[in-house]
């Protein structure tokens, strides 16, 4: 690729002296990053090689980011390589005109990271980490191929251009540009190569590659419902979007009558051929599939080119690139959605390799149409992704599935090649096979949002995982990818996919303590023999295994993840005298009661076994109680129905309960005496919850003693049906009141139900999905945590912001404050504890 691809950074050339300041703190802060970056490549010895993996965790955040951002992200980072002391060395920086941080990080999980280091000294030193990043701090940045990705990986293909492998991500995701780009990446640095391709306005879940007039290009689809080519040399588009199809779901390219074409597969149930030389469609839409067409792939037969097509109408179809028409009967058998496509040659026959939800993998003699031995099995879920290469001189396919595994089958036998590929902690949503060094090589792109790439001869894992920024890979649906490609451009070999990763050398930097697999959801505090403890869910309601004890003090896990149940929301309470971890399962609403010290199972009962998204405790009347989301009120201790909270009558996604004085509700308190004065306060538990709404989000209130509605609820303006996905309780000039967080924020009165307009108390750029409240110095704070990687603090009296920001790399989504004053804070999959100074 052209060196005017190369961005701002270009040119900044290894500096020696710049490698002596890596273990200077102040100029970390405070350098220009494009000079630190120039010194990361001399780095040696294993201090230099640890702050190399720190900087490189959030790079692009710090080439926007001011000195005191920056200072912020890299003591965090810091804490998440298990590096406590370079952390506290970082957070000391000075930085002009600037005071010192209030908070400073105590530990942090590194489940994004990979840890390496050069063992200074030893045969080993000349090595050097070449490449690693954490995620970005600006929506729509993404790290280099590494790191955690808020969005996941859609797709990936690669390319060789000017003699370099370059991989190309397209990412998913709803804010900003994020899901709406492509990015490139050198295979053999690791860094970003010029700017992201942009112009799609939605998200692109589709990528791949070819020659058009001896020019590299990508061809991306996605649901803006356009096909664009970019000139993978100069990174600008080539002539105008290819329109006329609706959200294109799949692409693939060939070359028919000496023409090169994309073929696209889309959510209208057709295929559709484009000629990428004029822009134009070649002949008419081909028709047959009843469903959404979710893999294409291109392979000659019989000398004709042709295209495979599989569906979520449970069939895979041929057909004739140059007449345009079906060839033969639609491929039968599988028993759920044709998810993958691939194309091969076995035994001198042109065969196509198809993998579907049922878990299975089947191959096809494209000339007879007839299925080729039994369906291959292994997989435990859907089969996701599948490419094709050739080992030791036998075909192979290699799949990636739901099941987390990638798996490597000898096409000839049907029999698998040696043990499942392990290491992925999500879905495996796309995989890519390419030749390195005359060894064959598979790229695979997972939900857990890291690139991985495999030895198939070995059945080893090369290097450490290459990841992006915040929610896969292959192609990228909701942040998630799903495709895979691989091209070679100029004899070299070049991966292309849907988010950013993160890269390390072998060897280890730092021990970044494990923690969560998906973005953290709900953070619930307790104190247990003395000991702070965090019981946190992560990942969506589909995700097992996803509730983890940790103790806030050393960092260590205590127990989980819980694999019985998937939880969704968690709270802590006092059962039957021993302290307990409360979990709503959120497919079947069924409530679990553990042993907060070891995490055992001690009950659990059903509530309405509609599920739910939310959970609080409480005590009434002594006896300790759970609320939950529809909303009903339910006794821990004999799993018995105590109330249920009428009037919203939609899932409840948030709650919050808060012991309120008559006072502070005025007139509501007001109605549930019977019109009757209140002149002496009397305290009373209130239970506030968010709603989800087919118009609009809610907020509602009422006693949990009596079970009656207090006050009116507020609605938010109607077109945002998203909901009030976190609630707080806040008395602001003695009166009751909510502040609410989700598609819209704001602040609303508990009393009357109107909104209170005179402050921002959120003040961020995206949507602020977690609050809490708490006694801070003596004042009373609002806590809001937002998709926009910040963490804000309010003062309630005052109605202003207490100090700057604090800054992480991925969304926040949980925040929570320990009975002591620590902050626990989810980021993406992460957890840091802080605590001030």
């Amino acid at each position: 690729m052209s060196g005017d691809l190369q961005g701002s950074w270009a040119g900044h050339e290894p500096s020696v002296g710049a490698s002596g300041r890596l273990t200077d703190p102040g100029w970390l802060v405070n350098a220009d990053p494009a000079q630190v970056w120039a010194g990361l490549d001399c780095a040696a010895g294993a201090e230099q090689v640890l702050v190399t993996a720190v900087y490189r965790a959030s790079m692009r955040a710090h080439k926007y980011a001011a000195p005191e951002v920056r200072r912020q992200l890299l003591a965090l980072d810091a804490a998440r390589y298990g590096a406590p002391e370079l952390a506290a060395e970082l957070a000391a920086a000075e930085v002009d005109d600037v005071p010192d941080a209030e908070w400073r990080v105590e530990w942090a999980t590194g489940s994004l990271l990979d840890s390496a280091h050069t063992n200074a000294g030893s045969p080993s030193a000349d090595k050097r980490v070449k490449w690693a990043t954490g995620s970005l701090f600006r929506p729509g940045d993404i790290s280099v191929l590494g790191g955690y990705h808020p969005d996941e990986v859609a797709s990936v293909a690669t390319a060789v251009v000017d003699g370099r492998p370059l991989v190309l991500v397209a990412l998913t995701g709803n804010n900003s540009l994020r899901g709406k780009v492509v990015r490139v990446w050198d295979a053999a640095t690791g860094r970003p190569v010029g700017e992201p391709l942009t112009g799609h306005t939605g998200t692109v879940r589709a990528v791949a590659t070819t020659v058009v007039d001896g020019r590299p290009v990508a061809v991306t689809g996605g649901d803006d419902e356009t096909v664009r080519v970019w000139d993978l040399a100069t990174g600008q588009p080539v002539g105008e979007p290819l329109t006329g199809t609706r959200e294109v779901s799949a692409v693939a390219a060939a070359v028919v009558d000496g023409r090169p074409v994309a073929v696209t597969g889309s959510w209208d149930e057709t295929v559709r051929v484009w000629d990428l030389a004029t822009g134009r469609p070649v002949g008419e839409p081909l028709t047959g599939h009843t469903d959404t067409v979710r893999a294409v792939a291109t392979t000659v037969v019989n000398g004709r080119p042709v295209a495979v097509t599989g569906s979520d109408d449970k069939t895979a179809r041929v057909w004739d690139l140059t007449t345009g028409r079906p060839v033969g009967e639609p491929l039968t058998g599988h028993t759920r959605e044709v998810s993958a496509v691939a194309a091969a040659v076995v035994d001198g026959r042109p065969v196509a390799v198809t993998g579907s939800w049922d878990e299975t993998v089947r191959v096809w003699d494209l000339t007879t149409g007839q299925p080729v031995g039994e369906p291959v099995t292994g997989h435990t879920d859907g089969v996701l992704t599948v490419a094709t290469a050739v080992m030791n001189g036998r075909p192979v396919a290699v799949t990636g599935s739901r099941d987390e595994t990638v798996r490597v089958w000898d096409l000839t036998t049907g029999r698998p090649v040696g043990e499942p590929l392990t290491g992925h902690t999500g879905q495996v949503r796309g995989v890519a096979t390419v030749v390195v060094d005359d060894r064959p090589v598979a790229v695979t792109g997972s939900w857990d949002r890291t690139v991985r790439v495999w030895d198939l001869v070995t059945g080893r894992q090369i290097g450490v995982p290459a990841a992006r920024y915040d929610e896969k890979l292959g192609m990228v649906v909701d942040g998630r990818p799903e495709e895979l490609g691989a091209m070679v451009v100029d004899g070299r070999p070049v991966t292309f996919h849907g988010s950013g990763g993160e890269a390390l050398d072998s060897e280890r930097v730092g021990k970044p303590v494990a923690g969560h697999a998906q973005p953290v959801r709900a953070i619930a505090t307790a104190v247990l023999d003395g000991r702070l403890m965090a019981v946190i869910s992560d990942g969506p309601e589909s995700v097992g295994e996803n509730v983890r004890a940790w103790d806030l003090t050393t960092g260590r896990q205590l127990w989980g993840p819980v694999t019985d149940r998937q939880g969704v929301s968690v709270a802590t309470a006092v059962v039957d005298g021993r302290p307990a971890a409360v979990i709503l399962g959120g497919s079947d609403g069924v409530v679990g009661v553990r042993d907060l010290a070891t995490g055992e199972q001690l009950r659990e009962f059903p509530t309405n076994g509609r599920g739910g998204r939310a959970l609080e405790t409480a005590v009434l009347d002594g006896r300790p109680v759970v609320v939950t989301g529809w909303p009903e009120v339910w006794d821990l201790a004999t799993g018995e129905q105590i109330h249920e909270l009428k009037g919203p009558g939609d899932m409840v996604l948030s709650l919050a309960v808060a012991a309120l004085d008559d006072r502070h509700l005025g007139a509501a308190a007001e109605a549930i005496d019977g019109g009757e004065a209140v002149t002496e306060g009397k305290e009373r538990t209130v239970v506030v919850a968010g709603v989800f709404g087919d118009a609009c989000g809610s907020v509602w209130a009422w006693d949990l003693a009596t079970g009656e509605q207090v006050g009116e609820p507020f609605e938010e303006a109607p077109g945002w049906p998203e909901g009030v996905s976190t609630v707080a309780v806040v008395v602001v000039d003695g009166h009751a009141a909510a502040a609410y967080g989700g598609a819209l924020e704001g602040m609303c009165s508990l009393t009357t139900g109107e909104e209170l307009e005179e402050e921002d108390y959120f003040g961020r750029e995206e949507a602020v999905k977690a609050l809490a409240t708490a006694v801070i110095g003596g004042r009373s704070v609002l806590i809001s945590g937002s998709e926009d990687g910040t963490v804000r603090m309010w003062d309630v009296a005052e109605r202003e912001q207490i100090g700057p920001p604090l800054a992480f790399p991925m969304p926040v989504g949980a925040v929570a404050v320990a009975p002591d004053g620590r902050l626990v804070v989810g980021f993406g999959p992460e957890i840091a504890v802080l605590a001030r100074r």
